[in-house]
């Protein structure tokens, strides 16, 4: 691992028990800060009312005003789950009412970055709609930093990930796919722990400015665009414990994988391999360590080039 990314690990990760809910809201008040979740959801009956009635019950009070506003975007659901979001108390937007000029293709990157055209905050923090178990420290840890470092623009939960049973198996497609990539084409992303998490919160004055793979490549490409934006000092992650969520089967993770590779290959400049080494992680009794081994698609524009985003923005 670079001395670099060593450093950082030091400096930019975070336990979310590091920044107590009445630090973060005075943090929030005194900055005059606004914070928007999105939840992108497709087919999310099943847990998208327990994430939104936890999220308005814990972080959305009187006594806790951490959340301003609460949008699940729904993408085409088959199922009940805008009705679901709308009773526990999330705004219900559907994918395709957003920028109706530009038609959507599928993906969740779309669904993300047309979300920006219908927030407000300046602080936006993603949550994937089929977490199992779900816990407001999501929300909260990873806002943190934002509300209370002036100099982090972008922040990554990171947890375990449990397969079934067996704890610390899952994220597939981030060890056998993900990870090399980045350890080999970005060293300095290196450090984080669940780089293609779908948990993650960043200034909006960052996100309008990058672009966003429509599909399963957003993750990686946020990650690696933010890096050569605002550098790796401007990156964090927040420890947030366990996510448990659905899991794909395996034809579904490799079309995700690939989709992951095409947005890595899209943003190569050399086809050199930068560092032939790998670095994993394991939880140990004071969270995370990190293990080094030697090692032998479509996107849509950034949202400040959209005209109907700076007539929002004005508005």
């Amino acid at each position: 691992m670079l001395e670099e990314v060593e450093r950082w690990l030091s400096r930019r990760s975070w336990s979310a028990a590091d920044r107590p809910l009445d630090a973060l809201v005075a943090a929030k008040r005194r900055t005059a800060t606004t914070v928007s979740v999105v939840l992108p959801a497709l087919d999310e009956e099943a847990t998208v009312g327990r994430i939104v009635g936890a999220i308005r019950r814990e972080l959305m009070t009187a006594a806790v005003p951490l959340v301003d506003e609460l949008v699940v975007i729904d993408s085409g659901s088959t199922d009940r789950t805008a009705e679901v979001a709308a009773a526990a108390g999330a705004r219900v937007v559907h994918r395709d009412a957003i920028l109706p000029r530009i038609p959507a293709l599928p993906g969740k990157g779309e669904v993300l970055w047309r979300s920006l055209l219908v927030t407000t905050g300046d602080i936006v923090c993603f949550i994937d709609a089929d977490l199992r178990d779900f816990d407001p420290a999501f929300v909260s840890g990873i806002v943190g930093p934002l509300l209370t470092d002036a100099d982090v623009d972008f922040v990554k939960a990171m947890y375990d990930r449990p397969f079934g049973d067996t704890p610390g198996q899952g994220g597939r497609v981030t060890e056998l796919v993900a990870r090399p990539l980045l350890n080999l084409h970005w060293p300095q992303l290196a450090g984080f722990v669940q780089p293609l998490g779908g948990e993650y919160a960043a200034r909006r004055s960052l996100l309008e400015r990058l672009p966003f793979p429509v599909g399963y490549g957003v993750e990686l490409g946020l990650l690696v665009d933010a890096l050569h934006t605002v550098g790796l000092d401007a990156l964090a992650q927040v420890d947030v414990g366990v996510r448990k969520h659905r899991h794909q089967d395996g034809q579904a993770l490799g079309r995700m994988a690939a989709a992951i590779y095409r947005t890595a290959q899209l943003r190569l400049s050399r086809a050199h391999l930068v560092r032939p080494s790998l670095t994993q992680f394991e939880r140990g009794e004071e969270g995370f360590v990190p293990r080094t081994y030697a090692v032998d698609t479509e996107e849509r524009p950034p949202m400040r080039e959209i005209g109907e985003y700076a007539v929002h923005r004005a508005a």
